[in-house]
């Protein structure tokens, strides 16, 4: 049986654009695994590593225009959006040469021998080696940020592992696009172009989990696929890190004193960033908890004259289309629910911004109006209204683990005074970024950035952003008693290298 066409598609009309090639099949996988496996000596290398992710930014820089025109026409995110998803994506791959550079990440640590301890210390030296072939399962809603050439790929290269990338379907043609320019930059700096692999297909997404040369996997996705493939990881002869990032309510609670003070603001902002990208951002606020009485109407009349002046958008593709428009239908279907702006379909390949409202009685306990604790991915968010501290900390009680975690307060509040840091602390357990008077729309890629959250959010307690996103990546291994001529020169006493470690309990910069 012939594999199936892969085509791109024109979200906007649900059209097909161009046949991009076929699915993979298993041998098409097998051999995309292996010859990312052999080119891992070419990536023992950091100077090469850093050059190569410098070269490839370049390489995305110089082939911006037809990048962006083709994401366009794949996703229908528009230019001023791919452009600052694209100038993240490169400057990512700058930011991850520079840990490479700098060597901190290795985690060098040597201890001489020291026969007075108890019990006594042999010659250890440890640091940090890379785990192997990584598979990157691509995002639909970043094309560029968290897909061929985004943040697992680049972390995994920064580590000295190459990658087998699933392409997503919503955006194939861009994806071959960016792997060819990650290969043309690998070949400048002789690494194998199978350093950057690329396979299209569901099937092949299923063979890449299981296959016994996989040592790791990033995904950025549903729930639904998500833990499947989390599952085919951990069921696997040799079980393997996943690293998956699945969905996110981000619950966003506004307190009393906050609605009194600024409830205008705070609604024409949450309707800003709920329908940002036409609510296809993984930290939507999903659930708001807005006070009962004069403030909290006043933001929801705020919000509602935002969100109804939100023109109609397209979504990634049609399948995402309908699954919006069911699963808005079905949360206002249940006893209580109000519409103040109804969410749901737009034109033929359009769907309309809106916001539904629930007491926050009927959340406070597990029933029927469970799913409103479930993400729904498009532009519409739950507006809980609370009576009361308790009822307030009973629905966060009850909310999943999230990436975000937000809050608004008082002036007074944020100076110390009354239940602000109460309230942290309701939310730091919920989510693994909590915002004070902001919005989570907007993911900064920075040294002290985390983009995880407890499960369903991730499957891991790691990041998928920033810095610290390699060690994902990564293994420790220790030496001992090993002769100095036998040792890595990352663990040798004169160190060669010039790396960061700490040597004899003192840390060395």
């Amino acid at each position: 049986m012939a594999a199936a066409p892969v085509w791109s598609v024109d979200p906007r009309t649900g059209k097909q654009r161009e046949r991009v090639g076929a699915e993979a099949t298993a041998r098409d996988v097998d051999a995309a695994v292996r010859a990312a496996r052999a080119a891992r000596g070419a990536l023992a290398d950091r100077a090469v590593r850093a050059a190569f992710l410098r070269s490839a930014a370049a390489g995305l820089d110089a082939a911006a225009d037809g990048l962006i025109e083709t994401a366009d026409a794949e996703t229908a995110l528009g230019p001023v959006r791919l452009t600052g998803e694209l100038a993240r994506t490169v400057y990512q791959l700058r930011a991850f040469a520079d840990l490479v550079d700098e060597g901190a990440f290795l985690d060098v640590i040597i201890d001489h021998p020291d026969g007075t301890a108890t019990p006594p210390v042999p010659d250890l030296r440890r640091y940090k080696v890379p785990l192997g072939v990584v598979a990157v399962y691509s995002a639909s809603n970043f094309p560029f940020a968290f897909s061929v050439a985004g943040g697992d790929t680049a972390s995994a290269l920064a580590a000295g592992c190459p990658v087998v990338v699933k392409a997503h379907p919503d955006h194939p043609a861009l994806s071959e696009l960016v792997a060819g320019v990650l290969r043309r930059a690998a070949a400048e700096h002789g690494v194998p172009e199978g350093a950057v692999g690329l396979v299209h297909g569901f099937g092949a997404g299923v063979e890449l989990i299981g296959h016994p040369l996989v040592a790791a996997a990033g995904f950025t996705g549903s729930v639904r696929g998500g833990r499947a493939l989390f599952d085919a990881a951990a069921a696997r002869a040799v079980p393997i890190p996943f690293h998956g990032e699945l969905g996110s309510l981000n619950p966003v609670l506004v307190t009393e004193g906050a609605a009194a003070e600024r409830a205008e603001a705070i609604g024409s902002g949450l309707a800003g960033s709920m329908t940002l990208g036409v609510g296809q951002f993984c930290v939507k606020p999903g659930l708001v908890l807005v006070p009962c009485g004069d403030a909290g109407d006043r933001l929801l009349n705020s919000l509602a004259g935002a969100v109804g002046d939100t023109a109609a958008g397209v979504l990634l593709d049609h399948r995402m289309r309908d699954a919006f428009i069911a699963g808005v239908a079905e949360r206002a279907r249940l006893p209580g629910v109000e519409a103040p702006v109804t969410p749901g379909a737009g034109g033929e390949h359009t769907v309309s911004a809106g916001f539904l409202t629930v007491p926050a009685s009927a959340l406070a306990a597990e029933g029927v109006y469970d799913l409103l604790l479930e993400e729904c991915f498009g532009p519409v968010t739950v507006v809980v209204r609370y009576a009361g501290d308790g009822e307030a900390t009973a629905v966060l009680s009850r909310l999943p683990g999230s990436l975000t975690a937000t809050v608004h307060l008082s002036a007074g509040e944020a100076a110390g005074a009354g239940r602000g840091a109460e309230i942290l602390a309701e939310l730091t357990p919920l989510a693994g970024r909590v915002l004070v008077d902001a919005w989570p729309t907007g993911v900064a890629v920075a040294p002290a950035q985390h983009h995880g959250g407890p499960y369903p959010a991730t499957t891991s307690t790691s990041t998928s952003v920033g810095g610290t996103a390699l060690e994902r990546w990564l293994r420790p291994v220790a030496y001992q008693n090993t002769p100095e001529a036998l040792l890595p020169r990352e663990l040798r006493d004169g160190n060669p290298l010039g790396l960061p470690r700490r040597f004899n309990g003192r840390l060395e910069r």
